[in-house]
């Protein structure tokens, strides 16, 4: 039970002031917790360092083309039907959602390809197609899915695992599923086309995961894509945002854009509020803090002692990669390219051998593997009508790594490497059509985005630093921090930072007082 710490504002003893929440930061998880926190009756106010809401779903827009800036997909849309519910809300009726089939397609050097679809029997078909000798092997591959994501995202996914007693008595089941195991060394326990190895086990890549080292429980996502399919939002991911800023404020809540947090502070061990950069004190009951769990404990409890999360903690700790995002308008292209669909996956000539120099050997490689994003074939508001508009993704090394990649003298230079492989695979004459172009480089997620060493998807989500090794939802640094988004449990992803504000949401102590 919690009653009000500082009376804000003005209230007669009859009537107490409702209980204040702030927020640090408006991506989605900090939005969903805002959500959530209204619905249960408290004050809420979001800080937030960008122009406008999302964090890594927000967007630019160049000359008419609107750049979605981060995800770009939804998996699961139900999170976010359960989310608007318990706010009195429909989902629907605010964002324009529309399911994708196939989902996406897979190319190789050799000329093969692969389509994810969306019924069970079109799956079959395309496995058939490429390894027909691993249709067996294939089916026995997406039953452990199932298995993964009965236990891994419906129970553990969406319960606080900051009790050590919550890890222990999951044990024998993480044995049972064989967690232990690499999800790609899983995959070619299955099947033995190394394409098709390929395809089932790249999904971590998604939410900063190596594949030859996360654990197998990640095998879940492709149970994700079977059971809710792959969406896109008309108006990207920043329209979801924007539709989670109207039911705050329908709540009576307050997302301040602009506002940069500098420090949470804590007092006798409990959080108190937070100062922003400007050298505002806004005084708070409880503290939510989505921005990276890394800059929160590192730099927004600079001043506070730690107990677990340590300076040299977080230094020994294995961050997910870093991503080049090229982001292009091209001009009279509709209709041009219909080899490229929504989305597609160009696979450079190594798997394993990329991914050890983007993930151990921190090095930026001569070859790379894409991901193509062209939403202008499904979405006509997202750039003037007879163009496009693109989003090019390659993962490449973090900045932590020795050696780290000087991205002010290789942006350029990486960038011409990217447009020679899309004009070279997929988009033919692309020089000749290029419009608004932007790029982003790790840099520019570590200034932007506070992520430590421009990590694209925070703390990665190896074994030993998921669950309860992870951040936790309820902080053991200062009593009445919260954490959420995506290094925190239960982990990055759009459906990942979801559910950590449903986790938030039993944690949180009844707000006292709240009308």
């Amino acid at each position: 039970m919690l009653t009000r710490l500082d009376p804000g504002l003005s209230a007669d003893a009859a009537h107490p002031v409702t209980p204040h929440a702030a927020v640090i930061g408006a991506g989605l998880g900090g939005l969903a917790s805002a959500m959530r926190l209204g619905a249960r009756g408290y004050r809420v106010t979001v800080f937030d360092r960008l122009d406008g809401p999302g964090g890594r779903g927000s967007c630019l827009m160049r000359d008419g083309h609107r750049f979605d800036l981060g995800p770009t997909i939804v998996t699961v849309p139900q999170g976010l039907r359960d989310l608007w519910a318990a706010c009195g809300r429909d989902f629907d009726t605010d964002v324009d959602l529309r399911a994708l089939d196939p989902f996406y397609e897979v190319r190789w050097p050799d000329g093969s390809r692969f389509a994810a679809r969306a019924e069970a029997a079109a799956m079959r078909a395309e496995v058939a197609r490429l390894s027909p000798g691993d249709l067996a092997g294939y089916d026995r591959f997406v039953r452990d899915a199932e298995a993964r994501y009965r236990f891994g995202f419906e129970d553990l996914g969406r319960r606080p695992m900051h009790k050590l007693w919550d890890l222990i008595k999951v044990l024998p089941k993480f044995a049972w599923l064989r967690a232990d195991r690499s999800v790609a060394a899983h995959a070619a326990r299955r099947v033995r086309d190394p394409r098709l190895r390929m395809a089932l086990s790249f999904h971590p890549l998604f939410i900063g995961g190596d594949p030859f080292h996360v654990t197998s429980m990640y095998a879940l996502v492709s149970h994700l894509e079977k059971e809710f399919g792959v969406h896109y939002a008309i108006g990207g991911v920043a329209a979801i945002a924007k539709a989670m800023c109207d039911v705050i404020a329908d709540q009576g809540g307050l997302v301040r854009q602009n506002a940069e947090v500098d420090e949470i502070l804590v007092k006798d061990g409990r959080a108190r509020g937070l100062r922003l950069v400007s050298g505002e004190v806004v005084r708070a009951d409880i503290t939510v803090s989505n921005a990276d769990a890394g800059h929160t404990y590192d730099r927004l409890l600079r001043n506070s002692k730690r107990r677990r999360w340590t300076p040299a903690k977080l230094k020994r700790s294995r961050w997910s990669m870093g991503l080049f995002v090229w982001y292009f308008g091209t001009k009279g292209t509709a209709g041009m390219w219909p080899g490229a669909g929504h989305h597609t996956i160009l696979n450079g000539p190594r798997y394993e051998g990329l991914v050890r120099d983007i993930f151990v050997r921190g090095r930026l490689a001569d070859d790379m593997s894409l991901y193509v994003h062209r939403p202008s074939v499904t979405d006509p508001t997202v750039a003037p009508e007879g163009d496009d508009t693109f989003y090019v993704l390659s993962p490449v090394p973090h900045l932590g790594h020795k050696g780290a990649v000087d991205w002010r003298a290789e942006a350029e230079p990486y960038r011409r490497k990217v447009q020679k492989v899309l004009e070279d695979q997929l988009l033919p004459g692309l020089g000749a059509h290029l419009g608004p172009s932007e790029v982003f480089t790790p840099e520019t997620f570590r200034d932007r985005y506070l992520s430590p060493h421009g990590a694209g998807f925070s703390i990665e989500p190896r074994i030993l630093q998921s669950a309860w090794f992870r951040p936790h939802n309820v902080s053991e640094e200062a009593a009445g921090l919260y954490l959420v988004g995506a290094g925190t449990h239960p982990g990055a992803g759009v459906p990942g930072v979801i559910m950590s504000a449903e986790v938030l949401a039993q944690v949180v102590p009844e707000p006292v007082g709240a009308r």
